[in-house]
């Protein structure tokens, strides 16, 4: 395994060992004329490497091209802490390293994409950066003009398009919140006017108890009694509708048999707290007035619904709260851009910025362990991973499913996991999907760069892995984060 501190040791690069005709049986040099080989062959030098020594570094100053000569050689890419093998060649010719010299200085640091090292006492034909760049821009000067295009044109293309995506989410995202305020404030704004009228109601009952000359003890037992069933019904156990739909009829009929006035309008007050027929027995029973009967049972309807408006308000504004909260969560616009965080937070966040998309269709199952250690992240551009892969989940499962989101310990990394039970992903796909502007929606539905986002966010930016695995009905995203701070933070 390639180590950032291993050295690299390799012989004296010796200079005119390549004669003109040996480098034309090279097949990236066969075209070339004989002066250009001959140029090549002055500029050039031969190197030998060992067994096992390591010939390019990933992440290094791009300083050299090289070309095999003979031997093995094994090429890696970094993902994380581990090093992955991406090729194995014997093949002569084959070459690596500073491959992108020949475009213009923009700025950008040209650095070795991957590592290469020797399986075998390997040789190699060795040019300068600077020497390969001169050579491509002098020799190929249309295909230089081309393949500039190329690479900045995508580079220009992935940021502007990067970009949109950004703002589409966000644009996405804001709307939802609306949609999700606006639920909770025009209730508590509904519940605020009935409140109102309430109030004014219950103000002209007390002046027509007054007005019937009601004895003081009466009165006292009836405030008493309006404080206990507002009690009961704090307390009363949650009903289904249905079971709330039979109270209702029963207490109907009851008032009906008690000759109470609008009593079929009443009812479903006292049914909603709770308050069955022998609680308006037993006011029956402490009253012992037909007459005063009839305006108690409304005085407490009132003092009922009142309760249930005020809770109904209290429910909505803390409803507007918590997204509030949410909504900062997952921006973490008052908070240090590099924190160390519990990655639940997020999560949660996440799924209340994403409920509108998420939709009653799908259930939402989170498995955590809340024993986790906090790590060290960005947690806004953690958010967003979220926000790809819980969108994508949502969108294969076509509204419809379980989204199970789960959270583990696996040696020294935090691990995320999203799954669903959409139709999963063939292959050829799921070997595809990392890669920018790779996308399965329709025209105009997705970017392809969502994927390629998170796993630069993820592997590039917080030193872990992303990996997917998928079959039909249970396809799972996991999201490995390291623990220990990473070199690159």
């Amino acid at each position: 395994m390639t180590t950032e501190t291993e050295e690299i040791r390799l012989s004296p690069c010796e200079p005119g060992l390549l004669t003109p005709g040996e480098l034309r049986t090279l097949f990236l040099f066969e075209k070339l004329t004989d002066e250009q080989l001959t140029w090549l062959a002055e500029h050039g030098c031969t190197m030998s490497v060992p067994a096992g020594g390591l010939v390019l570094r990933e992440g290094d100053p791009a300083e050299s091209f090289v070309v095999l000569l003979t031997g093995t050689v094994v090429l890696t890419r970094r993902v994380g802490a581990d090093e992955v093998e991406t090729n194995r060649t014997e093949q002569r010719g084959v070459y690596m390293g500073a491959t992108q010299a020949y475009l213009r200085d923009d700025g950008v640091p040209r650095k070795y994409m991957g590592s290469m090292r020797a399986l075998s006492d390997s040789e190699f034909f060795v040019l300068s950066a600077s020497d390969f760049g001169s050579l491509m821009r002098e020799w190929f000067p249309m295909a230089i003009h081309l393949l500039e295009g190329l690479a900045f044109g995508m580079r220009s293309s992935q940021a502007a398009i990067g970009e949109r995506q950004r703002l589409a989410a966000l644009g996405a995202l804001s709307a939802g919140l609306m949609h999700e305020l606006n639920n909770p404030a025009a209730a508590a704004a509904r519940a605020t006017g009935a409140l109102r009228q309430r109030v004014a109601a219950m103000r002209m009952k007390l002046g027509k108890l007054a007005a019937g000359k009601v004895a003081p003890d009466r009165l006292v037992a009836l405030l008493e009694l309006q404080e206990e069933v507002i009690e009961r019904a704090a307390k009363a156990p949650a009903l289904t509708a249905m079971q709330t739909a039979d109270l209702e009829d029963e207490l109907g009929d009851w008032m009906d048999d008690h000759g109470i006035t609008g009593g079929w309008d009443v009812a479903p007050v006292f049914a909603q707290g709770g308050i069955d027929t022998e609680c308006l027995s037993e006011i029956e029973q402490r009253l012992a007035s037909a007459e005063l009967l009839d305006q108690a049972i409304h005085w407490i309807g009132y003092a009922l619904e009142t309760e249930q408006l005020m809770t109904d308000i209290e429910d909505a504004s803390g409803r507007v709260s918590s997204l509030v909260s949410a909504a900062k969560q997952y921006s973490h616009v008052d908070r240090a851009a590099h924190q160390w965080i519990d990655v639940h937070g997020g999560l949660d966040s996440t799924l209340v910025m994403l409920s509108h998309k998420i939709g009653e269709g799908v259930r939402v199952v989170k498995d955590y362990d809340r024993t986790l250690p906090q790590v060290p992240a960005h947690p806004a551009e953690l958010n967003q991973v979220w926000t790809n892969l819980i969108d994508n989940a949502v969108h294969a499962m076509a509204g419809q499913g379980t989204l199970t989101i789960r959270t583990y310990r696996e040696a020294d990394r935090v691990v995320v996991s999203v799954g669903d039970t959409g139709p999963g992903m063939p292959p050829e796909v799921r070997k595809r999907v990392f890669e920018p502007f790779f996308t399965t929606k329709p025209v105009g539905e997705g970017t392809g760069l969502g994927l390629d986002i998170s796993y630069r966010i993820v592997v590039n930016g917080h030193g872990g892995d992303i990996s997917v695995q998928s079959q039909p009905g249970d396809t799972e995203f996991v999201v490995r984060l390291p623990i220990a701070e990473p070199a690159s933070a």
